[in-house]
């Protein structure tokens, strides 16, 4: 799915969501600065982020928009009631405030990671001037074949 090519996004690797809040004022290159150290002093490969998910309404931020566009990945927008049903261990009344919600960054990553099954929290919320970022991760069950259900009649014998 993009990246730096620095591996991570094969079959059966973990997929990460990285959560981001922007103010106004945050650029492109604030923001995938701070999404690559979080993610380099997580030691996660950045071709692991499978998408970007924030707030309703900022997918189409110049900054988000740069950083999805660098690691070749989608953005995913949440509306504030949905982040605000999202138990998160960093809560901000000061964001509650402003945008409806007491977390977007740490309750848009794992709101994103659902999807594939039960999502973790893998770096709780960093920040830098103007933005915040946190990553989610769904780990990859592995497939396993189903065996086929062969029907037998009644009366036939095997």
């Amino acid at each position: 799915m993009g990246g730096s090519g620095d591996g991570g996004g094969g079959a059966g690797a973990d997929r990460l969501v990285v959560g981001v809040g922007v103010r106004g004022m945050a650029t492109g290159a604030e923001l995938l600065e701070l999404i690559r150290r979080t993610l380099a002093a997580a030691r996660l490969p950045s071709g692991a982020v499978g998408a970007l998910a924030t707030l309703a309404g900022k997918a189409g931020h110049p900054a988000v928009r740069a950083a999805a566009a660098a690691l070749g990945v989608p953005v995913v927008e949440y509306p504030a009631e949905t982040l605000a049903a999202v138990p998160v261990p960093n809560p901000s009344g000061a964001v509650g405030e402003a945008v409806g919600t007491v977390s977007v960054a740490e309750a848009a990553a794992l709101a994103g990671a659902v999807g594939g099954g039960r999502a973790e929290l893998v770096v709780p919320k960093r920040k830098s001037a103007a933005a915040t970022v946190a990553v989610a991760r769904v780990p990859v069950t592995p497939h396993r074949p189903r065996r086929p259900h062969v029907q037998q009649n009644p009366g036939e014998q095997p």
